[in-house]
C-alpha cells in the first residue's frame, strides 16, 4: 500500500510566514489518497475507487482493506481509496475541508465538487479503464448524487449500506438516536433526486444487511427502484444476517467482481 504521487499533502499547519503567490492547485490535489496495485496506468483495465463512510477510522469499515482487496480479485486492476473532505485514516493522513458532524450534513455540493473532481483527474491518469465507484455509508450517497450529478465521470457504481432516500434516513435517525444534529437542516443532496440524471448506460449494484439498524433495507431499496424505472441494469441484494457493517463481506467484493467484468471495456 502506498500513498498516490500525484495528489498533493496539506500544507503544514501553523506556517506564519506568507508564501509567494502560486498557480491554484486541481481541487482533486486536496484531497488524500492511497493507491493498491503495481499495474503501470497504460495497461489498467478498471480503475476502482472507494469512498469511505461516515464516522472516524476507527469506526468505519476499513476502506484500505476493501480496496487492497479488490484488486486481488479484478485482473489489470488499480484500486484508489479517497478520504472525503475533512476526513482522516488510521494513520492520521487527512484530506483538506470540513467534515461536518456525520448527522447527513456532508453530501453537500462544494464536497461532490471535490470528489468528483479528483474521480475526473484519475480518470484522466488510466485513459484506458473503465472506472468503478464502490461506496459504503455516506460514501455510497456520495457516488450515487455523483453519477446523478456528473454522468459519465464513472462507468458503475458499487453502493453498500446506502442511505439513498436522505430525508426518509435522516428521521430514522432521528428517531433511533439521542442526537439533535438529526433533526437540523442541512443542504446535503438527496440520491434519490438527483437519480434523474444518471446516463442509462451505468451499471450499478447495491447491497443492504438484512439485519441493518443503520439504513434498513428500505432506504437502498426505494433508489434500486428508481433505478430500474430509468433502464439502468441494477444488482440489488439484501444480505441475510448482516447488519451495517458490510464492506469487509465477501459477498460485497464479489458483486463488485462481477460489475467489473459485465462493464464493456474501452476500446
Amino acid at each position: 500500500m502506498r500513498s498516490s504521487p500525484i495528489l498533493a499533502m496539506l500544507l503544514l499547519a501553523g506556517c506564519t510566514m506568507t508564501p509567494a503567490p502560486q498557480p491554484a492547485a486541481p481541487a482533486a490535489e486536496k484531497l488524500h489518497v492511497e493507491r493498491f496495485g503495481d499495474t503501470r496506468p497504460a495497461q489498467v483495465r478498471t480503475l476502482i475507487v472507494v469512498l469511505h463512510g461516515d464516522g472516524s477510522p476507527n469506526v468505519r469499515a476499513d476502506e484500505y482493506a476493501f480496496a487492497a482487496a479488490a484488486v486481488r480479485a479484478i485482473p489489470s486492476s488499480v484500486a484508489v481509496a479517497v478520504l472525503r473532505p475533512g476526513y482522516e485514516d488510521a494513520r492520521g493522513k487527512r484530506s483538506s475541508g470540513e467534515r461536518g458532524s456525520d448527522t447527513g450534513d456532508n453530501y453537500t455540493g462544494d464536497r461532490l465538487g471535490l470528489v468528483g473532481d479528483a474521480i475526473l483527474d484519475l480518470r484522466n491518469s488510466y485513459p484506458a479503464a473503465r472506472i468503478l465507484v464502490v461506496g459504503d455509508e455516506g460514501g455510497a450517497a456520495m457516488a450515487a448524487n455523483l453519477a446523478g450529478l456528473r454522468p459519465g465521470i464513472f462507468d458503475g457504481m458499487v453502493l453498500v449500506g446506502c442511505p439513498c432516500t436522505l430525508p426518509e434516513w435522516r428521521s430514522h435517525m432521528a428517531r433511533t438516536t439521542s442526537n439533535p444534529g438529526w433533526a437540523a437542516p442541512v443542504t446535503s443532496l438527496d440520491p434519490l433526486k438527483t437519480a434523474g440524471g444518471i446516463r442509462p448506460g451505468l451499471r450499478a449494484a447495491i447491497l443492504v444487511g438484512a439485519d441493518d439498524k443503520i439504513t434498513p433495507a428500505r432506504f437502498s431499496r426505494s433508489y434500486a427502484e428508481a433505478l430500474s424505472l430509468r433502464g439502468i441494469a441494477t444488482d440489488y441484494r439484501i444480505v441475510p444476517g448482516k447488519g451495517h457493517d458490510l464492506l469487509g463481506d465477501p459477498e460485497v467484493l464479489a458483486a463488485t467482481t462481477r460489475l467489473a467484468a459485465s462493464i464493456p471495456g474501452k476500446p
